[in-house]
């Protein structure tokens, strides 16, 4: 890590902190939990659902309104699965897997140095005389599933795991309807499921995940250029959003960690408190997916220039990003502790436009009108923005939760509000409370989502 990655001081998150939160507020919680759960999958509720929809809304943002030369595609999770042997999924998508016959578990080969061993007391497998692990085998990692109502020869298919190959497959479709040439772009974002042999670290490794994928298509001259640019877009995102760039870099391959069809891959990592991790891979994947599905189709997927006469197989850079992994990272980065009149303040200072709530709407006490004026100003507030109406418990603790959600702006309807039709917004990182018209409140709302903002860390 280079000086200029270093983080300025330790943060006081930790992953326990996150999950805790998570499920005390409604982001995140264990799947079948009233069973037992399932190993490493996690249900999202109301404001786990309003975060990752934003931040996968901010991802479109940037693909498709704020550029001309991409356009959007869902394709199915179901794919022919001859999608997967052109892929090269089906004969080398594998992890290495050792099972351990004395505890019975089953681990990544290459990994058990950073797993703990199912007995205690917990060592790494294989540390200890009582551990005996069997040779690693290759274990393929898509999930298998037949389509139809009988298990028969023909059958099976496969859960893809992952979006970029049904782009691939449609490139030739999207090059007719769309009046694009390359270099142009087709983004996708969908669930994904990979069967992880050791999953882990909340959501950051589950076996169902969302993906923010793009495909864009390039002259092959133009390749590196476009590699160059998409880089640097990436990390962009991710800092205007609000993410720390201390707690960002970007980290090229080695040339033994790249795919043999790529020429050049780098990750955008995070600092988690788990250490430096992937949100996201960019790479050059040259030609080869058009060209193995051209093969396995003997369809030619390939661009005509009208102009030059000339006929190419265009070179691929894909930025691909989970939708998950970018949800934990903003959560990690925002959560902040601090002091406030002699009380500890947990608060998530999440960017505005991904916070699940923009405005909470919440009346001093429960009489004088005070209700009903607040849910008038909150049934004009919710079309314009996500709002939320709270005014259940002291107001001190309303700010709390709030602050706790991430919500940046809070209005509190008093008893001056129904004489003079003022109100206060607070807000959430300064804590400043003014007092402000209810007829410009929408207005100065608006105003505020739109400026620029820069995340305000106070303890880390």
């Amino acid at each position: 890590m280079t000086p200029e990655q270093a983080p300025t001081s330790a943060d006081v998150v930790t992953m326990d902190k996150i999950v805790a939160l998570c499920k005390r507020r409604g982001f995140i919680f264990p799947s079948s939990e009233i069973y037992g759960g399932v190993g490493s999958t996690y249900d999202f509720g109301h404001y786990g659902v309003l975060l990752k929809g934003n931040v996968k809304n901010e991802w479109w943002r940037a693909m498709l309104r704020e550029r001309e030369d991409i356009v959007a595609l869902a394709s199915a999770i179901l794919q022919h699965p001859r999608v997967w042997e052109a892929s090269g999924h089906l004969a080398g998508f594998t992890d290495p897997l050792v099972d351990c016959k004395t505890c019975g578990q089953r681990f990544r080969a290459d990994h058990l140095g950073d797993l703990p061993c199912g007995r205690k007391p917990s060592k790494h497998p294989g540390e200890t005389d009582d551990c005996d692990l069997t040779e690693a085998r290759d274990f393929n990692l898509m999930f298998e599933t037949t389509i139809g109502p009988v298990k028969e020869s023909g059958s099976v298919a496969y859960l893809r795991p992952e979006t970029a190959q049904g782009i691939f497959i449609n490139f030739k479709n999207v090059l007719q309807f769309s009046r694009k040439k390359p270099p142009f772009g087709i983004a996708q974002v969908g669930k994904s499921f990979r069967n992880e042999i050791t999953p882990g670290n909340f959501i950051f490794r589950t076996r169902e995940f969302e993906q923010m994928e793009m495909e864009f298509f390039v002259p092959p001259a133009e390749a590196l250029k476009w590699f160059e640019h998409w880089l640097a877009e990436r990390m962009s995102w991710y800092t205007s959003l609000g993410l720390r760039p201390d707690h960002l870099r970007l980290r090229a391959h080695d040339p033994d960690e790249l795919s043999h069809y790529s020429s050049g891959t780098s990750d955008v990592e995070y600092l988690f408190p788990i250490g430096w991790s992937e949100l996201e891979g960019i790479a050059n994947r040259g030609n080869f997916d058009l060209t193995q599905h051209a093969e396995f189709s003997g369809e030619k997927l390939e661009y005509f220039d009208p102009e030059t006469k000339e006929r190419y197989v265009p070179h691929v850079i894909e930025p691909a990003a989970g939708a998950d992994r970018a949800t934990l990272a903003f959560l990690v980065d925002a959560y902040d502790e601090e002091e406030v009149a002699g009380e500890k303040r947990t608060v998530l200072r999440l960017h505005p436009r991904i916070a699940p709530v923009k405005v909470a709407v919440m009346p001093l006490v429960k009489k004088d009108g005070q209700p009903e004026l607040a849910r008038e100003i909150y049934e004009g507030l919710r079309p314009r923005m996500q709002a939320e109406y709270d005014e259940g418990g002291s107001i001190g603790k309303r700010y709390r939760r709030q602050d706790e959600i991430g919500t940046p702006w809070g209005v509190t309807i008093d008893h001056q509000s129904t004489d003079d039709g003022t109100v206060t917004l607070r807000d959430r990182d300064s804590l400043a409370q003014d007092r402000i018209e209810i007829e410009a409140l929408a207005g100065e709302l608006e105003k505020r989502l739109a400026a620029p903002w820069q995340t305000p860390k106070l303890n880390a």
